[in-house]
């Protein structure tokens, strides 16, 4: 096989280790599949943390990262039979690509990336689905929401349509709203930043956009937006859409470069689509320009707690009277590069506010995961696991989380509506 991603950070691995089995086929690709050595962690009753949220719910050792990179290697050798392909097939589409492996497992095995470059040489081999190109080109689309609207209310009023696209009958697709207009306020001297909108957030959650200008201004901040949207390549990377994730996230490197030579911190809303600067862009072959994104990205919350940690943030925050308490649901990629340390050091600031954190896995969402028909009960027992559970026992919270899919997902299946943590910090300024 030829691997569409750059598996160069795995040059070294496994060498000397008697127990990493590195396949014959695959190159550097293959040497970050042996990377598991058996250690069965995964497959040990896990109630904390994030990995594996579909062997959680199949109690299957295939749906294990360590069952998935067992059959993977098993194909790379040509020793794989039909039925443990079928098994394959189905545990890669099973997954989430939630990170957890990548944090919890002894040797950081990252199935998630390892599921991208799996399904992209699927594609080598049989057609891109209808379905999955209009995810993977859904932020180009979203730039026409006058159009998208009316589309998707269609999608979702013809259940033929929805059948024909594979999608979730019991999840509808949620309504694009107009790209926020923002006005950031240059003549502040603090330090300047940039906040990056990603599409998501612009269409989606445009609310939230402007509660994080609201909040960087009333801490000092001389904000910046950029000129173009911009999603930097997640959605068509989640579907193994690679050659349309490097056009699209070359795009936004090249926005992002006077940025980048000014020193400016990128700050992110949108966990998944933040994190990817620090992760999933290194494997696309974008060269130093991606590595200086990477050194300069930072979730909106990690900015904040490292302001708060180098004394340089005074955010006007007050108590609200009768302020409900608020439970914290934590997006699996803030997990995963434990942002949410940096959540709680900044909900700290909030005078006299009453909060607590979930310990849940996957809430199920997971980008596209809930609206897919082969995936709609595996999505529904994930956030049934703890996550519902959780939130029924205290009514009288609010959810606080600030992925977009986490949000909506527990909307959907009947929990609050939920809000990101700068729509808090926003409702708590003076």
């Amino acid at each position: 096989m030829k691997p569409q991603l750059d598996w160069s950070a795995y040059e070294n691995a496994g060498m000397g280790d008697a127990y990493a089995d590195i396949p014959k086929t695959g190159g550097d690709y293959a040497k970050a599949v042996a990377v598991c050595i058996n250690s069965m962690v995964c497959l040990r009753p896990i109630d904390r943390g994030v990995m594996c949220p579909s062997f959680r719910v199949h109690q299957d050792a295939a749906y294990t990262p360590g069952g998935r990179s067992r059959l993977i290697k098993k194909l790379l050798n040509g020793e794989i039979s039909a039925e443990e392909q079928a098994t394959l097939d189905r545990a890669m589409d099973a997954c989430v690509a939630c990170k957890g492996c990548k944090r919890e497992c002894d040797t950081n095995l990252d199935i998630a990336t390892i599921r991208t470059e799996y399904l992209a040489q699927r594609y080598r081999q049989q057609a891109v689905g209808l379905r999955q190109r209009l995810f993977a080109q859904l932020p180009a689309l979203l730039r026409h929401s006058v159009l998208m609207r009316p589309a998707i209310k269609a999608a979702n009023a013809l259940p033929a349509l929805t059948r024909r696209l594979g999608l979730n009958p019991d999840h509808p697709l949620p309504l694009p709203q107009p790209s926020p207009r923002l006005e950031p306020r240059h003549d502040q001297p603090g330090t300047p930043l940039l906040l990056w909108v990603d599409s998501f957030t612009a269409h989606f959650a445009p609310d939230t956009a402007r509660a994080a200008l609201r909040v960087l201004e009333a801490g000092g901040y001389r904000v910046y937006l950029l000129d173009e949207e911009h999603c930097g390549g997640r959605s068509a990377y989640s579907q193994g859409l690679v050659g349309l994730a490097r056009e699209q996230a070359a795009a936004l490197l090249e926005q992002l470069h006077p940025h980048v030579e000014a020193g400016h911190p990128i700050i992110g809303l949108e966990p998944s689509t933040l994190l990817m600067l620090r992760d999933e862009l290194l494997t696309l072959g974008l060269g130093e320009a991606a590595h200086a994104v990477a050194a300069q990205a930072l979730l909106f919350e990690e900015f904040l707690a490292r302001e708060i940690a180098a004394g340089r943030l005074e955010l006007p925050l007050q108590a609200r009277p009768g302020a409900a308490p608020v439970l914290v649901h934590g997006h699996c990629h803030q997990k995963a590069v434990g942002a949410m340390k940096s959540v709680r050091k900044v909900l700290k600031l909030i005078p006299a506010l009453e909060f607590d954190f979930i310990e849940a896995s996957c809430c199920g969402g997971a980008g596209s995961f809930s609206f897919e028909a082969e995936n709609a009960e595996d999505s529904r027992a994930m956030a049934e696991l703890a996550l519902l559970p959780a939130l029924a026992a205290r009514p009288d919270a609010e959810l606080l989380a600030n992925g977009f899919s986490c949000r909506e997902q527990v909307a959907r299946l009947g929990g609050p509506r939920g809000l990101h943590l700068a729509d808090l910090l926003a409702r708590h300024l003076a």
